[in-house]
């Protein structure tokens, strides 16, 4: 376990003389209030803190920021106030561990409420103090260290899909890409095991052969900057497993056609030298003159800089380089905490804080969304940087992110203007709604009065007002659907039991069960009716509370609107708590036990069950999702295809089927391919009883002589 001594070493080295009396005092008061608790490691509970001021020391801030991270989890998780910190430790410290302090001790009507809620206190407070940010990062740093301590793997794939959505861009957007990578790397193995795997296997695979060229390339450069006359640090490196996938998945790539798995790094003095080493390479090896960006001359908004060339290299491979200086090598790692001086406490220099004027456009974007998941996904739209500039016929400039469409450029003009959009011109010529914007263009657009969004626009916008205007439409369309629908189903409900709904309307005693219930109108009420997320005889009970209760409360209108089991074989699923609601599995991403899922209400056709990152479901309405949850005692089995590439021998095929009838399973269908390079392609669908049966057996393949890959197909497209 760290030690406060090894904080207070690092805090001297750094800033020698500095009064580190906070600090001790902070130390001593976390110990006091955390002691007899314990981590689900078994640690004591101070470990963490520790860890986290540890991670911040490392990164060269302030003293007050050390105090805060010992203290950051003291509000949270112990009887200590926000008024105690700062009359012990002054407003500095209690401002910043109030703004790393999440509301769990609040009262929220779901865990995504909550979730939001102390993501928007966050992004409040860091707007004030970005040192917020930094214990929050560095606190998420250690808990994704810790993650396999949990023992729920939903729980483990829902904290690291979060880091994945949220805290990783966050540190991209402060240019700490050290903790992007680790983030990302940590959260990739939870969220996508399979594809985890895969890649490791593949990258362990070429690791040796690898090794080698890292060797002969850095020595061929090592022997040039010596010729040159430059004295500097050069580096080889594996790129992360995780960048290899998103490589392979946004290119449509198989691993070997990614270039740049490894990735050289020269680091020199000063920015003349940078060039001089550019020369130098080019002189070496043919540069691939589109591959070649000027980070230096045209740094990027997190301050990030350096030179990137991509070259043809020794044995005609390309070869990524980036050359930049210590300094930047220091900011490209700490990013705006390069920038931080230890020496001015809060204070930001007015350069630095204009480079991270989005912080602030963050805060003003989200402000006014009550819903909590179009707030994280306005959020997480918000984090990525990379924007280009279009023009008005007028000629007035208008900035959207990279990627904007047409449609997104009206909606920027005026909502009426995006709902009414049918056409767009761009640079004087027509083009389709989804046609990508560049730097540049001039974009004119079309209406025609009356008409009304569509719901193909969520596959292409970009920008947060358009995709949260489209989607208020749409939900607005399909609420009046349901309030029609729930109100018929209250009528029939309430007849039947000799009552009359629209008489309990008049006298006012409907619109008091709503308040009851925690709508704000009569009319929300009703919709949710509709959409199956409370009953008529729920209302009913509640509004005439002597009337015998004909049915059980929570299986009323859910099991009327989405239909019940005909048989009574076991799906294992359950739906809000039920087990006999019918249930079927989408084609589109295959859910096995294991895989976090989500359920989908299909009228008249029960609920479908999707995995949470299943694409399609960002497409459906949150109105009709329900949760559901993997029953703890299913002993179903569900097909699961994978995709197998190999090298030819003999008898491989048997191998395979030896392999997969060991793990006890049996194989629905099997189909081969060779391609033109000698190349053969297995394709089997097998019955497993979860996801982590089905790692296990892809793993057991990946051993056999001459297997290249395996990997999971989720689309069912093979």
């Amino acid at each position: 376990m760290i030690r406060i001594t090894d904080i207070l070493d690092k805090v001297y080295e750094y800033n020698p003389g500095q009064e580190t009396d906070i600090i001790d005092r902070a130390y001593i008061y976390s110990a006091r209030v955390h002691e007899g608790q314990v981590r689900l490691s078994g640690e004591p509970y101070l470990s963490h803190p520790l860890e986290v001021a540890n991670i911040l020391a490392d990164m060269r801030v302030d003293v007050e920021s050390i105090a805060a991270a010992l203290l950051h989890d003291v509000i949270e998780d112990t009887p200590a106030t926000k008024e105690d910190i700062e009359e012990m430790f002054g407003p500095g410290v209690a401002h910043i561990v109030s703004g790393v302090t999440k509301l769990s001790a609040l009262p929220f009507s779901t865990k995504i409420a909550q979730q939001a809620e102390s993501l928007r206190k966050m992004i409040l407070a860091m707007a004030d103090d970005i040192r917020v940010v930094l214990i929050k990062l560095a606190d998420r740093i250690h808990n994704m260290r810790t993650l396999k301590y949990h023992r729920k793997p939903e729980k483990q794939a829902a904290i690291a899909q979060e880091t994945l959505d949220i805290y990783a861009p966050i540190a991209a957007r402060l240019g700490i890409f050290w903790m992007k990578y680790e983030l990302e790397e940590i959260a990739f193995y939870y969220t996508l095991r399979d594809e985890y795997d895969r890649i490791d296997a593949l990258v362990n695979r070429a690791r040796d052969e690898k090794d080698e060229y890292v060797r002969v390339v850095n020595e061929k450069l090592h022997e040039k900057m010596v010729e040159m006359g430059l004295h500097g640090e050069i580096k080889g490196r594996f790129k992360a497993h995780y960048s290899i996938y998103q490589k392979m998945i946004s290119q449509n790539l198989e691993f070997n056609e990614v270039y740049d798995i490894i990735a050289f790094r020269i680091i020199l003095d000063t920015v003349p030298q940078c060039y001089a080493a550019m020369g130098a390479v080019h002189s070496m090896w043919k540069p691939i003159y589109y591959k070649i960006k000027d980070y230096i001359g045209n740094p990027k908004p997190n301050m990030y800089q350096s030179i990137h060339t991509t070259v043809v290299g020794p044995k005609g491979e390309r070869v990524e380089i980036q050359i930049r200086t210590h300094e930047m090598d220091r900011i490209a790692e700490s990013g705006i905490a390069a920038h931080w001086s230890y020496k001015e406490g809060s204070k930001i220099d007015e350069d630095t804080g204009e480079l991270f004027a989005w912080i602030r456009n963050l805060v003003e974007n989200q402000e006014n969304y009550n819903d909590p998941d179009e707030f994280i996904e306005n959020v997480r739209i918000d984090l990525y940087p990379d924007e280009i500039y279009v023009f008005t016929p007028l000629g007035e400039i208008k900035t959207l992110p990279k990627g904007a469409t047409p449609v997104d450029f009206a909606y920027m003009i005026h909502t009426e203007i995006g709902a009414e959009c049918t056409g767009a011109k761009v640079n004087g010529k027509l083009v389709p709604l989804a046609h990508e914007l560049k730097t540049g263009n001039t974009v004119e657009i079309m209406t025609t009065k009356g008409h009304t969004p569509s719901s193909d626009w969520l596959n292409f916008v970009k920008t947060v007002k358009a995709r949260t205007k489209i989607r208020a439409w749409i939900n607005a369309r399909e609420k009046e659907r349901s309030r029609s629908l729930g109100r018929e189903m209250c009528e029939k409900t309430f007849k039947k039991r000799n009552q009359s709904f629209n008489s309990l309307m008049k006298s006012g005693d409907i619109e008091r069960v709503a308040d009851s219930l925690g709508f704000k109108t009569v009319d929300d009420l009703i919709a949710h009716v509709g959409f199956g997320k409370i009953t008529p005889l729920q209302i009913l009970n509640k509004t005439v509370p002597h009337l015998e209760k004909q049915e059980d409360k929570n299986e009323g209108l859910l099991k009327k609107l989405v239909g019940r089991k005909k048989k009574k074989e076991s799906t294992g699923v359950i739906v809000k708590g039920l087990d006999d609601i019918l249930v079927r599995f989408s084609k589109c991403c295959n859910p096995l036990p294991g895989d976090p899922i989500t359920g989908y209400i299909t009228q008249g056709q029960g609920v479908t069950i999707h995995r949470k990152s299943c694409l399609n479901m960002l497409k459906l309405s949150k109105e009709r999702q329900i949760e559901v949850q993997w029953s703890l005692e299913n002993t179903e089995s569900y097909p699961a295809s994978i995709k197998i590439r190999t090298e030819d021998r003999f008898g491989l095929l048997a191998d395979i089927a030896t392999v997969i009838t060991k793990n006890k399973t049996n194989i629905l269908s099997a189909n081969t391919e060779t391609l033109e390079t000698g190349v053969c392609l297995f394709y089997f669908t097998i019955l497993v009883e979860s996801s982590n049966q089905l790692r296990q057996i892809m793993s057991s393949i990946r051993k056999i002589k001459k297997v290249m890959d395996v990997k999971r197909i989720i689309r069912n497209d093979i």
